[in-house]
């Protein structure tokens, strides 16, 4: 398989609600270093909206009046399909609920359909909740060993039982919905719906939602929050009267300068021949049928 990385979590996963960023502490939820398979670092810190309640519930009332855009079911599908061409090499995203290794970028071990890391605190932070959900399972006895090894690269406490451990309980419906869940709640929902009160539609929400699972829900300057910051430096976004293609080209650029600033020989095709292709096609609502490639191989949905 080929992967993109781990994925940074914000240790307190809150879904953003407008458009304002409030900085707390001092994160970094940078990309990671590898050419090709990138990931990226836990953040030490958390997004946080600086709204009312009566504001937030305004932007609910908004939401719900939109379109469902990517939260759609096909849409969403589609979404997961076109993740996964970047993280697994596969359309079938469903197969990599039991994926698990270390892939050596510095994260430990990499699981699961979104890159879950022990070294980055999102497959910790699943593992607790599943378990709190379901106190029996075969991973519970490794939370101990999770909890040392949050932040590093380290195994121990782990080998050799974790792997398979791992792989057996993907078999069960509970832990693939547990994943889902996570994901979710961590990556998809946030980002959908900060896209939505930016003014952007089906495939802005995409390449949000996407920069969300790469470069994770940081607030540094290479985390989701901050890389969003740069570009509404550079441009107005659609609900700020802005051009929904010119916001996105540069929130675009500046993902990219983000994968190739530790390593300019980093793969970014992802962008490159997939979601700017999209853009530059005009398919701001990300109909199909598609077409596009990454890592040079080329995928298709009708």
């Amino acid at each position: 398989m080929k992967r993109a990385g781990c994925l940074a979590l914000s240790f307190l996963a809150v879904a953003p609600l407008a458009t304002a960023v409030v900085f707390l502490l001092s994160p970094d939820g940078g990309s990671g270093d590898s050419p090709a398979i990138p990931s990226a670092s836990a953040s030490t810190g958390s997004y946080s909206d600086g709204k009312s309640a009566s504001e937030r519930k305004a932007d609910d009332k908004l939401i719900a009046s939109l379109p469902p855009g990517l939260a759609a079911p096909a849409s969403k599908e589609l979404a997961q399909q076109i993740v996964a061409s970047a993280e697994n090499s596969t359309l079938n995203w469903r197969s990599a609920y039991g994926y698990i290794e270390d892939i050596d970028d510095g994260q430990g071990y990499t699981a699961g359909i979104i890159g879950f890391c022990t070294g980055t605190h999102d497959l910790l932070t699943l593992v607790e909740r599943y378990t709190k959900a379901h106190p029996d399972n075969g991973l519970a006895r490794y939370l101990p060993a999770l909890r040392k090894v949050d932040g590093t690269d380290s195994h121990k406490g782990l080998d050799p039982g974790f792997t398979a451990a791992w792989k057996a309980e993907a078999t069960k419906k509970a832990f693939r919905d547990a994943q889902d869940e996570e994901r979710d709640r961590v990556y998809f929902n946030p980002a959908v719906r900060l896209a939505k009160l930016d003014g952007l539609g089906t495939l802005g929400q995409f390449i949000y939602y996407d920069a969300m699972v790469l470069h994770g829900p940081g607030i540094g300057p290479n985390g989701f929050y901050g890389l969003r910051e740069r570009a509404m430096k550079e441009a107005d976004t659609p609900s700020q009267g802005g051009k929904e293609k010119a916001y996105l080209d540069i929130f675009l650029d500046i993902r990219r300068k983000a994968m190739k600033s530790k390593n300019p020989d980093r793969d970014t095709t992802r962008i490159d021949t997939a979601q700017r292709q999209f853009l530059y096609d005009g398919n701001l609502s990300l109909k199909t049928p598609l077409t596009w490639q990454v890592y040079g191989e080329t995928y298709r949905v009708p």
